[in-house]
Order: C-alpha cells, then structure tokens, then sequence
C-alpha cells in the first residue's frame, strides 16, 4: 500500500507503558490510538519516538465509517490533524458501525455486508481520504454477530471496497481467530479470500476463553492459534508491518521482548 514503507514489528503506544516503548529493542513503529491525544499537545514519549525516527500511526477508534451518516467533520479533521503533528505514514481505522442518530453503540459492531450497504460505505471512505493527507486503511473487526441479510462474506465486502477506494486494509489475525472460534468462521480461507495486495499493517493481540468464547481483551500473551494465523498470512504476503495491541494489565519491559520475538518468529516461520 502507497505511504505505508517497511514497518517492521510494532506495539501500540499507551501512557502507562510510554517508557517500555521507548525502552524496548527493535521497535519498528508504534500506533497510537488517536482520540487520546491532542496533535497540539503530542506526549513527550511520542516526540521522543517520532525524534529517533520511528514511525508513529494514528489508529482511530471512533469514526464510524460503516455508519449510514457521513464521517463526522471534525473527527475527520483530528484525524488528519494527528498524522500531520506526528508525520505520520498512514492513518488507520475500523470497518464498523459505532453510532446512529446520535446513539452510541459502545462496540464496534459489523457492517452489513449488503451492496446497499457497501454503496454507503464506499462514499463514507471517499469521503474520508479527501479529508487526509495520508493514505487510510480499515481494520476488520470482531464481530459479536453476523446480519441475517448478509449478502457477501467479509472477504468479498472487503475486496470490492478496496477495488472501488483503493483503501488499505489493517488485518487483525487475532480478530480472525475471535470469528473463528465463535462465527465458526474459518481464518485461513479469510486469508485466501482477503485482497492482501491492499495490505498496510497487521494487528496481533491476546485474549481470554470464557465458557467457549474467546474475548479479544488484548490483556494477555499472543496464544499461539493467532500466531498460527500470523504464520499462514506471512506464506501469502509479506506485511510491511506487524503490531502487538496490550490494553491493559500491562506486563515486564521482558514480556513485552519476548512478544515481539514471537511475533518475530511466527514471521520467520512462514
């Protein structure tokens, strides 16, 4: 994808862990979840980062871009606000519908994969990179259902919304596992469906088991299915990035290394 260079292995970027970031070897780039920060006001950590040259992605949480309303303004214009204080490569958000009719859902719920739908998206993500300056790429999510009226897979939603945009796209392997365990929706023949060519980064986190679910909590160590999943993207494409997420109960400088280092060597396996 146009913008996105060679990343390397990555880890999202969270004040309680501002020093570890900067502490931890081979870091190649970091993600910063934009709506936490103020481009005017950038944390001292991110200026640190962003002086060593390491590349720094905005990754917004709150856009709504599969909504029926356009992107809202001036989330747009923080957007592309953030990626010009932190120079940044691209900028990143998630394929989902967050709110309607000034309702907040709270999650990041899926997307109809309809073509009625598909059209409303298409114009929301038009919309959204004439208000940047940087390329964007969408994130699949998590889903906690699937439409009755479904009228593609993901994979084919994806594909004619990158045809139609030319978006990229930010695979989450660990989001594929989620649907896989509780969709029963196989991650590898997502893999083989996905427009990988579109590819701007990965994502990677852990989770936790409850009564049969698996909860995408990102609190935990990378299980190795999802690692396993990483391995089967890395023998289709070579990612320009790979980003570990960790969102809480935040571990040792030496958990994180020897994170990376897996993620490391699930690339080298492939």
């Amino acid at each position: 994808m146009s913008g996105s260079g060679s990343l390397g292995v990555g880890i999202g970027w969270r004040p309680e862990i501002d020093l570890t970031v900067e502490r931890l070897p081979g870091v190649g780039f970091v993600e910063v979840i934009a709506e936490n920060v103020r481009p005017d006001r950038l944390p001292e950590s991110l200026r640190v980062l962003r002086a060593r040259g390491t590349p720094v992605i905005p990754h917004g949480v709150g856009l709504g871009i599969g909504g029926a309303e356009p992107p809202d303004p001036a989330r747009l214009a923080h957007l592309a606000a953030c990626a010009e204080a932190l120079e940044s490569p691209l900028v990143s958000e998630h394929l989902a519908f967050v709110r309607a009719g000034g309702m907040e859902a709270g999650h990041l719920l899926p997307v109809p994969r309809t073509r009625a739908a598909l059209s409303v998206v298409v114009d929301n993500v038009r919309r959204a990179q004439e208000a940047l300056a940087v390329p964007l790429a969408l994130e699949n999510v998590a889903a906690l259902f699937g439409w009755p009226e479904d009228e593609m897979t993901e994979a084919e939603f994806l594909g004619e919304l990158v045809e139609a945009t030319g978006v990229g796209l930010l695979i989450d392997v660990a989001n594929l596992y989620t649907n896989q365990v509780n969709l029963g929706l196989d991650a590898v023949a997502a893999l083989d469906g996905l427009p990988l060519s579109a590819l701007a980064y990965v994502h990677v986190a852990g989770g936790h088991s409850h009564h049969g679910l698996w909860h995408d909590t990102h609190t935990t160590r990378v299980p190795d299915d999802v690692l396993d999943i990483l391995s089967e993207l890395r023998a289709r494409v070579e990612p320009p990035g790979v980003l570990l997420e960790w969102d809480g109960d935040y571990p040792s400088d030496a958990v994180f290394e020897t994170e990376l280092d897996h993620i490391r060597g699930a690339m080298a396996r492939a």
